[in-house]
């Protein structure tokens, strides 16, 4: 039974699934946006969002907690904190937004943009 399983599992085990995650995460923050699957946009906001919101406060211990999060990408952690957080410093969530996009011809599965506001 799949009572209160509330995160998708891709077919990989729990440090595989963990660094894909964190692989997704890593992208869209240095792309901006990225175009992959919705269940996967799905997975990855909130983990986005959340590290936006840790990012709002500059202190030494949340430069680390995120960078730790993020597997260490020191460019990516940066960019987390002087754009990001800056941009939406007055902003209480919603930092991204999922467009659907048309469903891919070879497998049939739905694709979608996760980006930020």
């Amino acid at each position: 039974m799949k009572h209160h399983k509330s995160f998708r599992k891709f077919g990989r085990e729990k440090n595989q699934r963990k660094a894909f995650i964190r692989g997704l995460i890593v992208n869209l923050v240095r792309h901006g946006r990225i175009e992959t699957t919705l269940a996967r946009a799905k997975e990855v906001r909130p983990f986005v969002e959340k590290l936006v919101t840790l990012a709002k406060e500059d202190t030494v211990a949340r430069r680390r907690l995120v960078a730790s999060r993020i597997m260490n990408q020191d460019d990516e952690t940066a960019k987390l904190f002087k754009d990001y957080a800056v941009k939406y410093k007055d902003v209480a969530g919603g930092y991204t937004r999922i467009l659907k996009l048309p469903t891919r011809i070879s497998d049939g599965a739905e694709k979608a943009v996760i980006e930020f506001v």
